[in-house]
């Protein structure tokens, strides 16, 4: 009888055993004093900042920036690509009409444009930006530039119905494109980089909330010239932290997705300009720096501009200053009348 008790408790023991393990995680014995009985922390991500955005990633983003010269009369809109510049420049060029340098470094959309003829203060930019330069013409001063080998560069010019593809939906000149494919083909044709190799000074917030420092904002008109296709009107957008940009009223999207281009920060720089032949070409100051407003996160701040290492920098009490992670337009508009009669904005109380 004692026999037959001693099995059943051995087996009621082995029950309650097997129990208890099927609960709890089982714990490898220690062999020294550097092991640990709990699990290895699982490896942590590693993020990286894109140059031109600030936006994070997981994959580093090492390709080198293309500026295009993107047409911007009213024939031409809406463009292609815009929705994936990093940065878009807007300056005056000759008859108070606007023209457009976009920068794409984080990502190259699959077709860019309509693509306009240089000038040679946007050359002066791409090269402050160490960028291949993509163009179809130029005016006198840019092809000295260019044929002098100032920058990297492809001109559709020399490639109209090859690398550059005429769009059969619009007319000349408001209808030249180029695909992000022709443009890597261009990077090979030419024997150009196509790795960053020039890093900018830009800095950017960690959190939004870190960028609410200013006067309250919620709307911005900017003047490029006296004409109204010219006006930009920018608005923010509390729930996506952005700016949708109109105008004459009309929503700047994306040909290619119709997407609106969503824009974190809008900077304006005063720059001297000035009429050099009876075309009405200018020259631009882009060397002097000057008064700025930064518009970002529903607020504006006067601040002023640098040319630091070739890359129009915006800075603050001495330092560059902080933009919001996305992406930027740029205004450059003439001192005289400057900032004070171009560009209109009502501080809310």
């Amino acid at each position: 009888m004692k026999g037959k008790q001693s099995i059943l408790i051995y087996i009621l023991l082995a029950i309650l055993l097997v129990s208890a393990c099927s609960k709890e995680k089982v714990e490898v014995p220690s062999t020294g004093p550097e092991d640990s009985n709990t699990e290895e922390p699982a490896d942590e991500t590693v993020l990286y900042e894109a140059p031109f955005t600030g936006v994070m990633s997981e994959e580093e983003s090492l390709s080198r920036p293309v500026a295009v010269m993107i047409n911007n009369h009213p024939l031409a809109r809406p463009q292609s690509g815009l929705s994936d510049a990093d940065i878009v420049y807007e300056l005056i060029t000759e008859g108070n009409v606007t023209r457009l340098l976009a920068l794409f470094q984080s990502e190259l959309p699959e077709q860019i444009g309509p693509v306009r003829s240089a000038r040679d203060y946007f050359i002066h930019i791409t090269k402050g930006l160490d960028a291949f330069y993509v163009a179809h013409g130029y005016s006198p001063d840019a092809l000295d530039l260019l044929n002098a080998g100032y920058v990297d560069h492809v001109n559709g010019m020399r490639y109209d119905g090859t690398l550059f593809k005429r769009s059969p939906d619009r007319k000349a000149p408001h209808n030249s494109y180029i695909s992000n494919d022709s443009i890597i083909e261009a990077l090979e044709t030419t024997n150009s980089s196509k790795v960053i190799d020039k890093m900018p000074s830009l800095s950017f917030h960690e959190f939004i909330e870190s960028a609410k420092i200013g006067d309250s904002t919620t709307s911005v008109v900017v003047q490029n010239g006296t004409h109204p296709n010219f006006t930009s009107t920018y608005a923010y957008n509390e729930v996506n932290g952005t700016y949708d940009r109109t105008v004459n009223d009309v929503l700047t999207i994306d040909h290619t997705n119709n997407e609106p281009i969503a824009l974190s920060n809008i900077l304006v720089f005063e720059a001297n300009h000035q009429t050099i032949d009876k075309d009405g070409r200018q020259a631009i100051d882009l060397e002097s720096g000057g008064k700025a407003l930064l518009f970002q996160a529903g607020i504006v701040k006067e601040i002023e501009w640098v040319n630091l290492d070739g890359i129009l920098t915006p800075f603050d009490n001495g330092e560059p200053a902080k933009l919001v992670p996305g992406k930027t337009w740029i205004h450059v508009i003439k001192t005289n009348p400057g900032i004070g009669t171009n560009v209109s904005y009502t501080i809310n109380e």
